[in-house]
């Protein structure tokens, strides 16, 4: 950020040794260091809460994405639900209005009638020899 060079330093350390004195410069380079330590903490802390801002708004985005995506997912399972339930009623109404059983409409042989055991009976055949 700062290009300093050692002579730099030097050259500050030495007008600095000669301005102040040396009784005042040790204490001065201590608060200077304090200070300098101090503002390193702070501009960390500024660093660490905009890296959280930042990952709490990836965070945002990601659940308002997933809402998203369920949501539309409840929707298409919904309508396809809805569908279903349309066709079983209209399957169901078919089912209803045609007098027909699903035997006969297969093509089965119609059930024989009560009716054609009875006059074998009556002769006095026994049906379980036949």
């Amino acid at each position: 950020m700062f290009d300093i060079s050692f002579t730099e330093l030097l050259v500050i350390g030495a007008v600095a040794l000669i301005v102040l004195g040396p009784e005042k410069l040790p204490r001065l380079a201590r608060t200077v260091g304090h200070l300098a330590g101090r503002l390193q903490r702070y501009v960390a802390d500024v660093k660490a809460d905009i890296n959280r801002e930042i990952e709490l708004e990836e965070l945002r985005k990601m659940r308002d994405s997933m809402q998203q995506a369920a949501s539309s997912f409840e929707s298409s399972v919904q309508s396809e639900l809805a569908k279903t339930e349309t066709e079983l009623n209209q399957s169901v109404e078919s089912l209803a209005a045609d007098p027909a059983p699903p035997a006969a409409a297969a093509g089965a042989e119609p059930p024989r009638a009560v009716a054609d055991e009875k006059p074998a009976q009556a002769s006095g055949e026994n049906p379980k020899a036949a």
